[in-house]
């Protein structure tokens, strides 16, 4: 299990997403309600930031 890894772009805040690896998966939480971790497949989970790169989610942080 790795250690929990986050945008250095959020500096020393807990307003972020950590990811890590574990048992071959790919777990996520927000910093500030560690207790909650989602759980996926790096396929998932690569699949996931390729649209994110592509803009496909750029709607929900508008705000």
């Amino acid at each position: 299990m790795s250690n929990w890894q986050k945008s250095s772009m959020s500096g020393n805040s807990n307003q972020c997403i950590e990811v890590r690896t574990a048992g071959g998966l790919i777990e996520i939480r927000e910093s500030d309600a560690p207790g909650a971790v989602v759980v996926t497949t790096p396929l998932k989970f690569a699949l996931w930031l390729e649209g994110v790169k592509r803009g496909e989610f750029d709607h929900f942080g508008a705000g």
